[in-house]
Formats: structure tokens, C-alpha cells, sequence
């Protein structure tokens, strides 16, 4: 059985310009614990500020409630008992007790001996007994302890064998391993102390995090750390889903994992932090389970040939096809199929060229799209605008809310509103929402919202916004245009559309 600590809400936190609030943290502890069934998380560091107490204090609250106490853990140090009992406030048991892995750490940074920071562990550890809290050891820049000081990392575990303590947590603090060095240095330190139950944390500043776990776990490792996404520290640590796929698929090992929910956690991560998902992001990106290649998408219509273990099933996602200059009539037709669309051949191959003509002019084309392409290349009039933007006027004052006056034809009558909102783009759409409530139409859930600004500084460069909906089912709209509220307008508009007519395109 292999286990995972996820330290996003620790080790992730250090992530650049990434705090999270005391809800937010809560949130994720619970889908971490409750939903993706992790084996345990750490939540905080001891002393850092109020806020920091009041994220753990809320975590550890609930956590005690639900069972989960002794499994959530929080990082302290060599300081007598302020740590201590920052963690007892708190309403911790666990705590990571961060002790010095390599002798440069220990006589450059604590200007100590080796003897006398195993002292300092020595004692902490006798005042955590005394107030009931258990601790695992962090052996900070063990790394570099193993290749440049290996004999001090011998001393610091026969010093600590016979104590009262967890686990030994033997982390890559600045991602300089390989997963040669990885195996090499987890085999030697499990074959000495097979007493002793380790960890093992890695950074990816090489971009061999994974890798680096894959060569842990392979040496005997028991416990890896993760966070949700990669967050971390520099270029962070090894992402959740990219490790639980390493287990299931590659190393075949057991684990309490449920890996349909990594999505759910991936974006409310997203969302929380700030920090966007690459689209090819393993497992996790938007792009992941799209195939572009038109070769592909005929290939998956003849046997699945293009398809491996990683089906997006598995993760609660779906296969897709995306449009664009490389798209072929098998791409087309996939995306037709799911709309319910069949045409002929000679139909198929005209609206494939349009694709293609589009995706060489580097416009976006979405499947929401087909209905509109088809309509311009078939002159199927059964597609028709029903919502127009007659006018609008958005005022925006120093100070003062912005404005927003919208007029709509909804079907050849004209409406108006006028709203304000917390932005020019917020009042628009307050507008537009009182005219729907107006005349008892649903109005969609606002998913995501995307700006793209090409770089180079000129102010007049087109910006296109890309925004994601929810109304039965979730889709994008794009909008481009110089000024980013006009684009985000254009979007919308589009999106209005797209409703009025998917009950009836064809």
C-alpha cells in the first residue's frame, strides 16, 4: 500500500502570490479528505501569522469532528515549545518537526554542531510527548545532505532511531535530484534504518518531480508528497493526479486514491489559487483528452487506436475533438455525432474546409460553433440570430459604480435596462439579466472567464475573451474585439444565441 500526503495547503501555499482564506482552506481539507480519500494532509506552518492559526483552527475543528484529526499535520520547528503550542491552540496532534537534513544547513543557517541540533530535536520531541502531540521529522535539504555530507545524515537517523516519532520525511528541498539519485539515496536509507518509516518530498525544479517519486517508490518508499496542480515552492512540487496515475497505471500498487474526483479538486485549486492549469497539464489540462490530428479522431472510429490506459472516463471527463487547421472529416463528424448531426459526404467535406480556412487565420472554433459555420456554408436559414444587441452605453466615473444601459431584440421586440455593477462588464450583464427575469427566461451560469492579450504592448491589438457557461451543459463562447469589455459583450451575444437555438438548429 503506498500513501500520499498532500501539502497543498503548506508547501503549495508558498506557491507565489497564492493565500489561501480560512474557507477556502476548509473547503479543500475536506474534499481532500472526504471525496479523494487521501491519507493525509498538512495544513499550515506554526507561528506564521492570525490568519494562518485561524485557517488551521477551522481545518482542525472540523477535522476532529469527522474523525480526520490524526491525519491532518502542520509544519513546526526547533523553538522550545512556541511551536507547540501554537499547534495545541490550534487543535493539532501531528506535527512535521523541521530539523536540518544536511551539515551546511546546520553550520551555516543555525550557526550549531550536529551534536547540539540533535539536542534541540531531542528535547522537542520530549515536549510534544509531554503535551500528547505526535511528530514525524523533516529532514530539510536532505539532498543535498546525501551528496555532499552523507555521513551527518547517518548520524542525525542513528541519533534518532530509538525516539519516540512518526515518520522520517526526507525531502528534495531544492529539486536537484534525478531518479537515479532518487533510487539511490531512499534504497540506502531504507537497507540502513529498515526500522525507520520514511517519506519522501520532491520538488520539480528540473521537471523530474515525478520521475523522482516513480525512483522513490521503486527503492521501497512507503509515503510520497504531493500537492493538488503542482503548487509549490519555486517550480512546486509533484502534482496529485500526475502521481496518482503513476500508481494505477505504472507501478500498478495499491492506494486509497479515488481518481474520478481529481478534477473536482484540480479546479476548485484552480479557482482558489489563481493559478491557471496549463492546458497540457497531465491528467488535468483542458486539452489532455483532446485529439487535433484528423488521423486520430478516424483512428479512434476504426478500433480506438489512439487511444492508452489514461481514458479521461477514469478522471470524470470526456474525449474530445477539437476544431482547427489540422482537423480532418473524422474530427468533424465526432463533433457532428455529438450534436446529433449527420450530413453527406460532399456537405462534410465543405464544412470540413471552412474549419480548416478558419483554423489558418488562428481563429478559435469550438463545437458551439458547428451550427453557425454550417448555417454560413450550407445556407441552412433555420439558424437564425434571435437576439440582437440593438445598443448599450456603459459609463464608468472615478469613484462611482459603473453604469450600464442595455437594449436587446429579443425575437423583433425591443427591450431595455439599466443596472450597475462592480465592473463596465458586471453592469452589462446585471442589464441583461433583469430583461431575461423580465420576461421569465433562464439566464446561464457565468463558468470562467479568459482574457488573451497578444503581447507586445500596442494598445489597438485585438484581445479575445473566451468565456465558459453552464446552462444543461457547459460551452464556450469567444469574443474579439480591441477594447476587452466590447470583446466580452461580443461573447455573450453569441452565447444568448447559441440557447434560443439548441432546442431547435436542424
Amino acid at each position: 500500500m503506498i500513501y500520499i500526503m498532500d501539502t497543498t495547503l503548506r508547501d503549495g501555499e508558498q506557491t507565489s502570490g497564492v493565500s489561501f482564506s480560512e474557507h477556502e482552506k476548509l473547503s479543500i481539507a475536506k474534499i481532500l479528505l472526504e471525496e479523494i480519500r487521501i491519507d493525509f494532509i498538512e495544513v499550515a506552518s506554526a507561528r506564521v501569522s492570525d490568519g494562518e492559526l485561524r485557517g488551521a483552527k477551522k481545518v482542525l475543528d472540523w477535522a476532529k469532528g469527522a474523525g480526520y484529526l490524526d491525519r491532518v499535520e502542520i509544519l513546526g520547528f526547533v523553538d522550545g515549545t512556541a511551536s507547540l503550542d501554537w499547534i495545541q491552540k490550534a487543535g493539532g496532534k501531528v506535527m512535521n518537526l523541521l530539523a536540518k537534513g544536511s551539515l551546511r544547513h546546520v553550520t551555516q543557517q543555525l550557526k550549531k554542531t550536529p551534536e547540539e541540533h540533535l539536542a534541540g530535536i531531542r528535547s522537542s520531541l520530549q515536549l510534544a510527548e509531554k503535551m500528547g502531540i505526535r511528530v514525524n521529522i523533516y529532514l530539510e535539504d536532505w539532498s543535498n545532505g546525501m551528496r555532499n555530507s552523507p555521513e551527518y545524515v547517518d548520524f542525525m537517523l542513528e541519533g534518532l532511531r530509538k525516539e519516540k516519532l512518526g515518520r522520517i520525511m526526507l525531502p528534495d528541498t531544492l529539486g536537484i535530484l534525478n531518479p537515479t539519485e532518487s533510487y539511490t539515496y531512499c534504497a540506502s536509507m531504507i537497507q540502513k534504518f529498515p526500522d525507520l518509516s520514511f517519506d519522501f518530498h520532491a520538488h520539480n525544479d528540473y521537471d523530474l518531480a515525478v520521475g523522482n517519486v516513480d525512483a522513490a517508490i521503486r527503492a521501497g518508499i512507503k509515503t510520497v508528497h504531493t500537492t493538488v496542480n503542482g503548487l509549490g515552492e519555486r517550480a512546486g512540487n509533484p502534482p496529485l493526479s500526475s502521481v496518482v496515475a503513476l500508481l494505477n497505471d505504472q507501478l500498478k500498487l495499491p492506494n486509497s486514491i479515488n481518481e474520478e474526483k481529481l478534477s473536482l479538486i484540480s479546479r476548485i485549486v484552480e479557482n482558489f489559487s489563481g493559478i491557471r492549469i496549463s492546458g497540457n497539464k497531465p491528467i488535468i489540462g483542458e486539452n489532455v483528452f483532446t485529439q487535433c490530428s484528423g488521423i486520430h479522431a478516424d483512428g479512434d472510429n476504426k478500433d480506438n487506436l489512439y487511444f492508452n490506459d489514461l481514458l479521461p472516463e477514469r478522471f470524470g471527463r470526456i474525449r474530445k475533438y477539437a476544431l482547427g487547421k489540422t482537423s480532418g472529416k473524422a474530427n468533424i463528424a465526432k463533433n457532428l455525432e455529438d450534436l446529433g448531426i449527420k450530413l453527406d459526404p460532399e456537405d462534410l467535406v465543405r464544412v470540413t474546409n471552412k474549419v480548416i480556412e478558419l483554423g489558418d487565420m488562428k481563429e478559435s472554433v469550438t463545437s458551439d460553433d458547428l451550427p453557425y459555420i454550417l448555417s454560413d456554408v450550407l445556407k441552412n436559414e433555420s439558424v437564425s440570430e434571435k437576439i440582437k444587441l440593438h445598443n448599450y452605453t456603459i459609463l464608468h466615473s472615478l469613484g462611482l459604480r459603473p453604469m450600464a444601459t442595455v437594449a436587446l431584440d429579443l425575437d423583433g421586440r425591443l427591450f431595455e435596462e439599466s443596472a450597475s455593477g462592480d465592473g463596465q462588464y458586471d453592469a452589462f450583464m446585471n442589464a441583461v439579466r433583469q430583461i431575461y427575469q423580465n420576461q421569465d427566461k433562464q439566464f446561464p451560469t457565468l463558468v470562467d472567464y479568459s482574457v488573451t492579450i497578444p503581447p507586445g504592448g500596442r494598445t489597438d491589438a485585438l484581445v479575445e475573451t473566451l468565456i465558459t457557461w453552464e446552462f444543461g451543459r457547459e460551452f464556450k463562447t469567444r469574443g474579439l474585439d480591441p477594447d476587452q469589455t466590447a470583446a466580452a459583450i461580443k461573447a455573450t451575444i453569441k452565447m444568448l444565441n447559441i440557447i434560443e437555438n439548441d432546442s431547435a438548429i436542424f
